[in-house]
């Protein structure tokens, strides 16, 4: 049966269609497309796997079509990413208003 193993560096998304026969599981998929040769920086002690985006363990067996994917670690907290921008926007928010609130003192 045919699936897929993806990964993706900022750079190159590259996609590899492996004929496994049915038992077959998620790292058996990615050992056989050959992806941790092209890319040696993944660890499969590591790196999380999924299958069409939904978090799964190696040992999970496959489906005939199903994308196997390669996640790269994060590199910010997503929480701390997001927490950062509210205050960053709230802060323009209050400097637009303390600005339009001097303009119409000046006027």
């Amino acid at each position: 049966m045919l699936v897929e193993v993806a990964y993706a560096t900022p750079d190159t998304q590259v996609i590899l269609s492996v004929d496994v026969d049915e038992t077959a599981t998620v790292n058996e998929a990615i050992i056989m497309s050959g992806i941790i040769e092209q890319f040696p920086e993944i660890d499969l002690d590591k790196n999380k796997v999924g299958i069409f985006g939904k978090l799964t363990k190696l040992d999970q067996t496959l489906r005939e079509k199903d994308r196997v994917e390669i996640y790269r670690p994060l590199i910010a907290d997503p929480k701390a990413s997001r927490k950062k921008r509210a205050a960053k926007k709230d802060k323009v928010s209050k400097e637009k208003v303390m600005q339009e609130k001097q303009q119409q003192v000046e006027s």
